[in-house]
């Protein structure tokens, strides 16, 4: 592997306009089939293998041209202090603002609340209900400017007005401003650890230009692959990131070699061939972590894993051809200034601050053990507590119409009725479908728990039924998800006496089974993805205990970062400070998230920093003096690295959306956690404990292992100098 790439590194260095213009005319080409290619649909969520999803796709099958993915506006009226909806002034204005809401051209129908009787029992609050004829995503701005207009217009009236629902959910995420000040930062820290513009901008440069190679893709394969608008976020995230830390760590290998006394070509080969090697192996830990998504069984998040699995492929592969080849057209403008105004490179070979970091650790290795793993441990306590769901209009921010809309209808009408439970009947067995859809409401309605049921709307063909359930708590109460469990636990004696059957669905029943099933596959998922791992680990250090030690670190780190996120976003300790006003549930799929992102994350520091201490004792340093020469190559970098992904990361917790927030919360936290508790500090004082012993490989398995090089144990032999490639560089070295 190392010879390879080590011949790999010169090529590029040398064929430096060829290395370019390939992948400028890869750039080029997907960028014009991006272009040329249709627009990427917005593809539904689904989720096979639970309920409420089979009772949506059985309303999607026995109503046809039904709406039942349709946009959706809760308008929510509110007299004025002291008066009723029901007087004469407001009820004209609501009459009039309901006529305004079903004027524009992708309305269905808008419900008037006095025909519907949706009015509360105190006569202060109303909802008129919009439905549109498409999606969300469908939604023109036209039409969400005509409901915000006729909106207003209410509101000048004297009346409160506020509304919720699909139809003014923001489109994505953040709107770029998170990644702008993450790169930014980024830029910050690899200038201060380089010292040169050149150096800091080169693994910059490198991994937009990745990027904008793998969201090319993107957009060209997303119609012919079903691809959605949403598929590249994880891409573009973990693209950028990987790809400034593996240009990272080859550059900084590069200035090292140079410091050697290596001539420009001979450095690059050799960065290529030691540093190279860690990248393509820590590469292939991020593609196993991200391909593994498969396992989850959610199938817009397995194209968003294997769409992030390409994009971190596509920042493997310009980290070995693309970033030896600038380096050759300005092999001497990443060195530091003084290097090259004086024309010379000095080798610091002399104590830095990663060196005597690793002598403290190896002086005390047990109280840093302990000191770092019962730190983690308390806080991973929490993550016991782990509720799962799916945080709504709830958690929004009392500025958001969205969330002033919840709080009036939960005042209103009671806190479950802003997540009713849609019940569908299947009455095609049944003899007479009317009867048998009115006893499952009845006996539904007097399950305790629910407040009330709505009278069942049949399909034209008659066999199928489909009414509403209130509960009598919030959406994300432990009580709504107990009721729910309970009207599915009584449908076999209920179906028994009609000869029809039923679903419970719904958004609240949807996010209950999501939060179930994502729970249930989050131990396969752990047991592929760090199995494969495992054994990855295995070939790159010929250790049984290093990748064990690696695996366990990991898990220590994503249970403390669970931890952190329970304790504010869900108990509410600290919430404040990070703009989060309303505690809840954690999002379902922040637990998949976060192991398999940050897994990947985590094993390119541990490759990186671990790989140079196997790389030193391969060479013949004792285990101490290879854990100290790991630290003393390494240890900077790896901090920088741990830093850009903290600062990206960190950028959106910023955002308003209380999930973003929470997802940036947990990842910084995890990355935090796992780079400078785990990486810098259990990891050597593991290592120092264990001596030797860290290093052992049964002889049986050390045979059937593949050999692959990773330390590059073969470029320090002599008989490299005969292999190809190798012509003295004469070429003289410019800025």
């Amino acid at each position: 592997m190392a010879a390879f790439l080590y011949r790999l590194g010169r090529m590029a260095f040398r064929r430096r306009w060829y290395v370019a213009l390939v992948w400028a005319a890869v750039l080029a080409a997907v960028g014009l089939g991006a272009l040329k290619a249709p627009g990427a649909a917005d593809e539904e969520f689904s989720m096979p293998g639970i309920e409420s999803q089979k009772a949506f796709d059985l309303m999607e099958q026995r109503f046809p041209g039904a709406t039942a993915d349709s946009a959706t506006a809760r308008v929510v009226f509110i007299a004025p202090g002291g008066e009723k909806v029901t007087a004469a002034g407001n009820k004209k204005s609501i009459e009039k603002a309901v006529a305004g809401l079903g004027d524009g051209t992708q309305v269905a129908t808008a419900v008037d609340p006095f025909a519907a009787k949706t009015i509360s029992k105190d006569g202060t609050t109303a909802f008129a209900t919009v439905t549109y004829k498409v999606g969300a995503n469908d939604l023109t701005d036209a039409s969400r400017g005509h409901l915000e207009r006729t909106i207003d217009q209410a509101r000048d009236s004297g009346l409160t007005v506020e509304a919720g629902g699909t139809a003014l959910a923001a489109e994505g995420g953040p709107g770029g401003m998170a990644e702008v000040i993450g790169v930014a930062i980024a830029a910050v820290v690899l200038l201060i650890t380089f010292g040169s513009l050149a150096a800091a901008g080169l693994p910059l440069l490198t991994a937009v230009i990745g990027v904008g190679v793998s969201m090319a893709t993107i957009l060209a394969l997303s119609s012919a692959l079903g691809l959605s608008t949403t598929t590249g976020t994880l891409a573009m995230m973990l693209g950028l990131a990987v790809g400034i830390d593996y240009a990272l760590f080859v550059v900084s290998r590069y200035r090292e070699e140079r410091a050697k006394g290596r001539t420009p070509q001979e450095a690059t080969g050799m960065a290529v061939g030691t540093a190279g090697s860690a990248v393509v192996f820590a590469g292939l830990t991020v593609v196993i972590a991200l391909a593994g998504l498969a396992v989850v069984g959610i199938p817009m998040l397995t194209k968003m894993g294997l769409a992030a699995a390409g994009a971190v492929v596509v920042g493997v592969l310009i980290a070995l051809t693309l970033v030896p080849a600038l380096l050759g057209f300005w092999p001497n403008a990443v060195l530091t200034r003084k290097a090259r105004r004086s024309g010379r490179i000095e080798d610091s070979t002399g104590a830095n601050a990663g060196t005597r970091w690793a002598r403290f650790v190896l002086r005390r290795p047990l109280p840093v053990l302990l000191l770092g793993v019962v730190g983690l441990g308390a806080l991973a306590l929490p993550a016991a507590d782990l509720q799962l769901g799916m945080p709504g209009d709830e958690a929004k921010p009392t500025s958001t119409t969205e969330r002033r809309a919840y709080d009036a209808l939960a005042e209103g009408f009671g806190p479950g009725f802003n997540g009713p439970l849609t019940i569908v009947v299947d009455a095609k067995g049944a003899a007479d479908p009317k009867a048998a859809a009115d006893t499952i409401a009845k006996e539904i309605g007097g399950t305790e728990g629910v407040v009330s049921v709505s009278p069942a709307r049949f399909n034209d063909a008659g066999d199928t039924a489909v009414f509403s359930a209130v509960p009598a708590t919030a959406p994300t109460d432990e009580k709504t998800k107990n009721l729910v469990t309970t009207i599915r636990d009584e449908r076999p004696g209920i179906e028994s006496g009609t000869g029809a059957s039923y679903e419970v669905t719904g958004t609240t029943a949807m996010n209950i089974d999501i939060a179930e099933k994502v729970q249930a596959a989050l131990i396969p998922y752990l047991v592929v993805v760090v199995g494969l791992a495992i054994v990855l680990l295995l070939v790159v250090f010929r250790s049984l205990l290093v990748p064990l030690k690696a695996a366990l670190g990991f898990l220590l780190s994503v249970l403390a970062s669970l931890g952190a996120v329970v304790v504010v976003f869900q108990q509410g300790h600290g919430a404040e400070l990070l703009g989060v006003e309303q505690t809840g549930p954690i999002m379902s799929l922040m637990p998949i998230f976060l192991v398999g992102i940050v897994f990947g994350l985590a094993m390119d520091y541990e490759v990186f920093l671990v790989s140079r201490m196997r790389e030193a004792y391969v060479h013949g340093e004792s285990p101490s003096q290879a854990i100290t020469s790991g630290f003393h190559h390494s240890a900077r970098v790896v901090v920088a690295a741990a830093l850009i992904m903290i600062a990206v990361f960190a950028g959106f917790i910023g955002e308003s959306d209380s999930m973003i927030k929470m997802i940036g919360f947990g990842l910084a936290s995890a990355v935090l956690f796992d780079a400078f508790v785990v990486r810098m500090a259990i990891v050597p004082a593991v290592l120092a404990l264990l001596g030797d012993k860290a290093w052992w490989l049964p002889k049986w398995l050390d045979r059937a292992l593949p050999r692959v090089d990773v330390e590059g144990e073969a470029l320090s032999r002599p008989e490299r100098e005969q292999a190809p490639d190798t012509a003295p560089d004469l070429e003289p070295a410019r800025t």
